[in-house]
C-alpha cells in the first residue's frame, strides 16, 4: 500500500475524502483531509488504477497528482494533532470564542499544556476572576510574542 495525492477544488477536501471512502473501490483503504493542506485529500491505496476509477464519478476531485506514491515523511506530520495551546503564551490578549462568556477579551494568566487548558481573566469584569477555558474555546488576539 502506498499514499498517493489527489488534486480538488478548493473547500471541497474533505468531501471528496468522504466520497472516496464510500465508494468502497476495492483498493482503496484509507483518506486524509487536514486542514492544514488545500486543495489536496492523501489516498491509501494499492495502487492508482483504484483511485483513478473512483474519481471519475465525484465531482470536486480534479486529478490524480503523480503516478509515483508520496514518501511517507511527507505525510507523517499530518497523522500527530498539534495542542490547542501551542501558540500561546501568558500575557497575550485573546478572544472567547464559545462558552458563557462568548465575545469576552480576556488575558491570559496560565497554561495547563497536559489538559490543554488556559486559564484568563476576564477585562471588562468588576472583579478579577480567573476562568479556565480549553484551548479550542479562544482565539488569540494581541500576542506579546510578535
Amino acid at each position: 500500500m502506498a499514499i498517493y495525492s489527489v488534486k480538488t477544488t478548493a473547500s471541497q477536501e474533505r468531501t471528496v475524502a468522504d466520497m472516496l471512502i464510500s465508494r468502497e473501490e476495492e483498493g482503496i483503504h484509507a483518506t486524509l483531509a487536514p486542514d492544514a493542506l488545500t486543495s489536496y485529500v492523501m489516498v491509501e491505496a494499492d495502487d492508482t488504477a483504484a483511485i483513478s476509477r473512483a474519481l471519475e464519478d465525484i465531482p470536486h476531485a480534479r486529478t490524480l497528482v503523480s503516478e509515483q506514491p508520496s514518501p511517507f515523511s511527507e505525510v507523517e506530520h499530518f497523522l500527530s494533532p498539534k495542542p490547542d495551546v501551542e501558540g500561546i503564551a501568558e500575557g497575550d490578549i485573546v478572544e472567547l470564542i464559545a462558552g458563557p462568556f462568548k465575545g469576552e477579551k480576556a488575558q491570559v494568566q496560565r497554561i495547563d499544556e497536559g489538559k490543554d487548558q488556559v486559564t484568563v481573566e476576564l477585562y471588562e469584569a468588576t472583579v478579577p476572576i480567573p476562568v479556565t477555558v480549553r484551548g479550542d474555546q479562544i482565539r488569540v488576539l494581541d500576542s506579546e510574542e510578535r
